[in-house]
């Protein structure tokens, strides 16, 4: 047993020990939780400690049979682009569990236990290398999101669970048939084995074959990302969420589907991937400006945060099939900065929400003056969000919009209204809550920080200033990775390298099927 092993594992063990926590036992049950959480955060940091940057292949690997009949391996493993995906899933969970450690009075063994297993799904669907064991992780991470939203909701919550559980089951049942599909093809569930037979020809799919099995993928993923227009599920689910289901949801969930799009639909379906990009696009674009339009409007905090989400997911999926190097690696490094910056805006939101239990907009004014260091908070969170120089989100919004314009302007210029459009609606958000008259409930129910919330925001507004600041920290593993996903696109014969990398690797723009390994800039 590896250490990726250890970090699937010790969530799921401290999900059973927690459901067999007597009741009577909550101090203890909470502090339990925190330790098993804390524990994987610790060696999930063993992972990054311990990989070797520039080794190509995975890293960590266990493949071992599952099931013999028909033959499922647990098989999973790491690269460069699932690993810190991974660690901002372990890195995330402590902290939705410390603010919820007075929020959440009911039921509090079973809130905490799902907690610490949509965790080890989540670990799971970023490591897992055979299809079926990806689905399975895929769908467990279902389950406890389903139940956190159900219980602990708010008075909404059953219409957004089943909302959110029908969307979510619809791609997942044409994903499951895909796999299924691809299964009697290659005799094996191993994503590396299918690969394999794809790019020798073992495995030939034409065109309609290929585009029905991108698309059923696609559409999974896209739901989950969610892209406009499958996104109608996510800002009910926000609004009734607890603060802790908001920010798992918005921080590590949603980026199981731009994960997978990079992750399998690139390179198990190229050509259909270059084919059906320009719509795919222009619905990327779409969502950038919509998402942003409609959060200007939103009287509700959590609702304008929640569509700010479809913004900016609307720039990783266009820095996604841009296929370039520098828009691919900005749109995963995006993936990192929204569930830091807009983790923190949700957590942030609920601090105000357990003080005033009020998330609309008009409820609030003038908390500057009795929360002065909460409106520093969340003012720097604001600022990261809209993608101010020397926080986080500029680097990977700069990097997606550089991508874009190098395969088409026109989406360069369409894609950056977005960037203008959240600074609107982010500020004048920040400048209707915190500023103007001070609100008479405000004045009597808002205080500043506790020495727990402090704990919980601060080391993700010290993440914000470090991505922003040092982030070739984090993009070299990245663009290793993501040169060889697009090096095995290329190879599809469809599409050409970008100009600008073929020239620094010296790989020819139309290099021929098998040509030299593209790498990383």
């Amino acid at each position: 047993m590896n250490l990726l092993d250890l970090v699937i594992a010790i969530p799921a063990i401290g999900f059973l020990v927690a459901l067999i926590m007597p009741r009577a036992m909550e101090n203890i049950t909470r502090l339990l939780v925190m330790g098993f959480a804390l524990l994987t955060f610790v060696v999930s940091l063993g992972l990054v400690s311990g990989f070797q940057s520039g080794q190509a292949g995975l890293q960590f690997v266990t493949n071992k049979v599952w099931i013999a009949s028909p033959e499922i391996h647990y098989h999973v493993g790491i690269d460069g682009l699932s690993l810190w995906l991974i660690v901002l899933s372990t890195f995330l969970t402590p902290i939705a569990i410390l603010l919820s450690w007075n929020y959440i009075k009911h039921r509090i063994k079973e809130f905490y236990a799902f907690l610490l297993l949509l965790e080890c799904g989540l670990v799971g669907v970023f490591a897992a290398y055979d299809l079926f064991l990806f689905y399975t992780f895929w769908e467990v991470v279902l389950v406890p999101m389903y139940f956190l939203i159900g219980i602990w909701g708010h008075d909404r919550r059953i219409y957004a669970t089943v909302k959110f559980f029908l969307y979510t089951m619809v791609g997942s049942v044409l994903m499951l048939a895909a796999i299924i599909f691809l299964y009697i093809q290659a005799h094996t569930f191993d994503y590396e084995e299918i690969l394999a037979q794809l790019g020798s020809g073992r495995i030939a799919l034409d065109h309609g074959t290929e585009t029905f099995l991108f698309l059923a993928f696609f559409l999974a993923f896209a739901i989950k990302v969610p892209l406009f227009p499958l996104h109608t599920w996510l800002p009910d689910a926000h609004v009734e969420a607890p603060t802790a289901g908001s920010v798992m949801l918005a921080s590590v969930m949603l980026k199981m589907g731009t994960y997978g799009l990079v992750r399998f639909c690139l390179p198990m379906f190229p050509n259909a991937a270059k084919e059906n990009a320009p719509w795919i696009v222009i619905l990327a674009i779409i969502g950038i400006i919509v998402g942003a339009l409609v959060a200007m409007v939103q009287p509700n905090m959590k609702k304008l945060v929640a569509y700010s989400s479809v913004s900016h997911l609307g720039f990783v999926v266009l820095g996604i099939f841009s296929f370039t190097q520098v828009g691919l690696d900005g749109a995963v490094y995006q993936m990192l900065n929204h569930g830091i910056s807009t983790g923190a805006l949700f957590l942030l939101v609920g601090f105000l929400y357990e003080r005033q239990h009020s998330l609309d907009i008009q409820d609030y004014g003038g908390v500057a003056t009795v929360a002065p260091w909460l409106s520093i908070l969340f003012l720097i969170t604001t600022l990261a969000s809209i993608g101010l120089p020397t926080l986080n989100n500029f680097v990977g919004e700069f990097l997606v919009l550089q991508g874009a314009a190098q395969a088409n302007f026109s989406w360069a210029v369409f894609a950056a209204l977005g960037v203008i459009l959240s600074a609107c609606y982010m500020l004048w958000m920040y400048q209707r809550v915190f500023f103007g008259e001070l609100a008479h409930s405000v004045k009597h129910h808002v205080t500043d920080l506790s020495a727990r919330e402090w704990a919980c925001a601060v080391p993700l507004i010290v993440l914000m200033v470090w991505m922003g600041m040092y982030s070739q920290t984090f993009l070299p593993v990245v663009s290793e990775a993501n040169a060889r996903i697009l090096d095995r696109t290329a190879k599809a014969g469809l599409i050409k390298m970008n100009p600008q990398v073929a020239k620094t690797t010296g790989v020819p723009t139309n290099a021929p099927m098998g040509g030299g390994t593209l790498h990383a800039r």
